[in-house]
């Protein structure tokens, strides 16, 4: 499974009503650290399929979601769990900190 592209008309149903845990990565088109991290990302999607849900928010075309969940900087990660906040990571992160971060999270 790769990552799953959420926009403001779908968060609700793809992240909100998930029954699996959900990461959202809010990211854009011209920041360097969301490009580093994405194919870390698009590897834990199959990783751990089943387990988590991997998902992505460009905050230049979804620009309410971002809002609403005071995002500041990217690339933001948050770990949606029964449809609220469980977690939160902002900046590149190596991607054995991103793994070691989710289960943490969902455990």
């Amino acid at each position: 499974m790769s990552t799953v592209k959420v926009s403001d008309d779908s968060f609700e149903t793809d992240v909100l009503k998930s029954a699996e845990p959900v990461v959202v990565d809010f990211w854009a088109e011209w920041c360097n650290p969301c490009k580093q991290i994405g194919p870390h990302l698009e590897e834990i999607a199959t990783e751990m399929a089943g387990k988590v849900k991997i998902t992505k928010v460009n905050i230049d075309d979804n620009p309410q979601i971002p809002s609403k969940y005071g995002v500041r900087g990217i690339p933001t990660l948050m770990l949606f769990q029964d449809g609220q906040v469980k977690s939160t990571k902002v900046g590149s992160l190596p991607k054995g900190k991103i793994v070691e971060w989710i289960e943490q999270a969902i455990d």
